[in-house]
């Protein structure tokens, strides 16, 4: 049996392909963060220490400085980005396998980790609360930010991969051909 490839199958196979890329970033980025636990640590406890910021009265009284908290944090960061790259290398292998809906129901699960990681965690937490945005030294918002991004395409492109609808019914792409 041959088949024809589809715009199901496209997108199918670029939510496969962008989820496969995030595995492979966070899963390089955790085993980056436990074995050279050194570097990371020291950006995690100046964030939250806010050591390098512009130093506001108004503000400082939100910094940690309890290094047993910063390292607690930072241990707990390396867990969440260990399970999302493990739940999204089991997404990409879903994808490999064609088995869509699973797929993409457990994609969408580690593509969340990223957003609340690098969108709630780093940009919104790290840069807003503990006033990151105001240090030249140990400002990862930028770099948050590109993977949201990328996260974001990704989840998008991972929900508009819609599985084939059933006899009888109609698809956005049935909807959208009666309207032109």
């Amino acid at each position: 049996m041959t088949t024809t490839p589809t715009r199901h199958s496209s997108l199918s196979l670029a939510a496969g392909v962008l989820t496969g890329i995030l595995a492979l970033y966070i899963a390089l980025v955790a085993l980056g963060n436990i074995t050279d636990f050194g570097t990371n640590q020291q950006f995690v406890r100046h964030v939250l220490a806010m050591d390098t910021t512009f130093k506001d009265h108004d503000l400082m009284w939100r910094a940690i400085t309890s290094t047993a908290l910063q390292d607690t944090a930072y241990v707990l960061i390396i867990v969440w980005e260990t399970v999302a790259a493990l739940v999204l290398i089991g997404g990409t292998y879903l994808w490999t396998r064609r088995k869509t809906d699973l797929a993409r129901r457990v994609s969408v699960y580690g593509l969340l980790m990223l957003v609340l990681l690098f969108g709630a965690g780093f940009i919104a937490i790290g840069g807003e609360w503990f006033s990151m945005w105001q240090s030249k030294t140990w400002n990862g918002e930028d770099a948050a930010t590109r993977v949201l991004v990328l996260s974001g395409v990704a989840l998008i492109v991972n929900l508009l991969a819609v599985r084939q609808a059933e006899p009888g019914t109609q698809t956005g792409a049935d909807i959208a051909g009666e309207a032109s």
